[in-house]
């Protein structure tokens, strides 16, 4: 049908020419250029131009179409590529995960080799590198993704992470700064942000960055992330103590005891202040209300570190023989109470305080270490005496170990934070607080120097 139809045209067009070339028989004289000119008939001219005209489109259309069909190949093929690198993109994460690192170290490098700006393989890649301890390899191909795609906020973090973990601070900081500059309300930005400042002890740097964060959290994050930012505000007033702004470490301990009464390393070390300005009674106040407010021993401990420091002993006997007859069951307070008789050598009543804890049935070995000294000063139990000492050493004879309640570190003396595990306050006399659990004993007043 179509090879007809062609052919009805071509006769009718031949018709048209013999009509057309009838009618004007006569011929005309082009220019194409000087000296040159060449006569043809107008009707051999007409369709010469029809004939050009239609074999230009059709060189046109076939070009179209070529372009169309070469389009379309390349298309294909890209599309098929695609596939492949994100196949071996997914299949090299998934023998990173399992551990098999060398394969998805292949894996992934063929993937690159198919498509060296695929930021996700770079990205990949740069982790494998970094698991097997490539860690200049590792940056340099994060780097290359940066510079592929500067603004992407996925590679920032990952590079900030691993300049990180090398040690490379300062660049690890740069990269969450630019960051927060792309996104200020970055919640892992300024999480990163923080936890490297507080890496450095850039106390205020990690306190400005902190107040952020509570600022956006909500619930029960809003809570974890305020009791962060007390721990911070007490490290920035112990920055400031440290380097002898003592006005402002004042101001700051009080302002983080009044806006955290909870927070028991303030009540420790706003106490401390105190003293060391001289200030004796509001600092004894001061630690005693941390006490009540606590239970902790610490308090204890530093009340009686002023007593003998200030050679005041009196002050402290009263109050403990005033709580102890107000809190009976506080067998804390009564054995701390015997020890510091046996300091300023009240050993009678240092022994009843101590022998009704051990009645109570508390068994740690702080009790047994200050009853041992007091026999000795009652020239009772040499033997047991004599290994006593020796265990506990010339002047750190009652020197007791602290420990974190949280992880179980120790320490040699009390300090407002954890050095193992970061926890604020959580540091407390090894094995005392275990008595705070037996029954409550009888009490009766016992006056100085009365024999029991």
């Amino acid at each position: 049908m179509t090879i007809m139809a062609l052919l009805l045209l071509i006769i009718l067009f031949m018709l048209f020419f013999i009509y057309f070339l009838q009618l004007n028989p006569a011929e005309m004289a082009i220019v194409f250029y000087p000296d040159y000119v060449l006569h043809a008939s107008p009707a051999i001219v007409v369709v010469a131009c029809i004939v050009l005209g239609l074999t230009i489109g059709y060189l046109l259309h076939l070009y179209g179409a070529a372009s169309y069909m070469l389009k379309g190949w390349r298309r294909t093929r890209s599309e098929k590529r695609e596939r492949e690198v994100v196949e071996l993109h997914r299949e090299g994460l998934a023998r990173l995960r399992s551990g098999d690192s060398t394969k998805a170290r292949r894996l992934l490098q063929k993937a690159l080799s198919m498509d060296g700006g695929r930021i996700e393989v770079l990205s990949a890649l740069a982790e494998v590198q970094l698991a097997e301890g490539e860690v200049d390899e590792s940056i340099s191909l994060l780097q290359r993704a940066r510079k592929l795609a500067p603004k992407d906020l996925t590679i920032l973090f990952t590079l900030a992470e691993t300049y990180g973990k090398t040690q490379r601070l300062s660049e690890a900081a740069d990269c969450y700064r630019e960051l927060l500059d792309l996104d200020g309300d970055n919640y892992q930005g300024q999480v990163g942000l923080r936890d490297l400042y507080q890496a450095q002890q850039q106390w205020s740097d990690a306190l400005a960055v902190q107040k952020r964060l509570v600022k956006k959290s909500t619930g029960e994050a809003q809570v974890a992330e305020k009791d962060l930012l007390n721990g911070l505000r007490y490290q920035t007033a112990q920055q400031a103590e440290a380097e002898e702004h003592f006005d402002e470490a004042l101001v700051g301990y009080q302002k983080l005891a009044k806006d955290a009464p909870d927070f028991l390393p303030a009540q420790v070390s706003l106490g401390e202040m105190l003293r060391q300005q001289g200030r004796s009674e509001q600092a004894a106040a001061t630690w005693q209300a941390g006490y009540r407010r606590f239970g902790n021993s610490v308090f204890l401990k530093r009340l009686e570190q002023q007593a003998m420091a200030e050679e005041n002993p009196t002050t402290l006997l009263d109050y403990y023989r005033q709580q102890v007859a107000e809190h009976p069951d506080d067998l804390l307070l009564r054995f701390f109470f015997g020890k510091f008789c046996l300091r300023v050598e009240m050993v009678d009543e240092a022994l009843e305080q101590l022998h009704g804890l051990e009645k109570s049935g508390a068994d740690f070995p702080q009790l047994h270490l200050v009853l041992a000294e007091s026999h000795m000063r009652r020239q009772r139990l040499s033997d047991a005496v004599a290994e006593y000492q020796k265990a506990l050493g010339g002047e750190d004879r009652f020197r007791f170990a602290y420990v974190c309640q949280k992880c179980g570190a120790g320490a040699d003396s009390w300090q407002g934070r954890c050095d193992q595990c970061d926890c604020w306050g959580c540091l407390d006399l090894s094995d005392v607080p275990s008595i705070a659990i037996l029954p409550a004993l009888e009490v009766r007043a016992i006056h100085h120097g009365e024999r029991d």
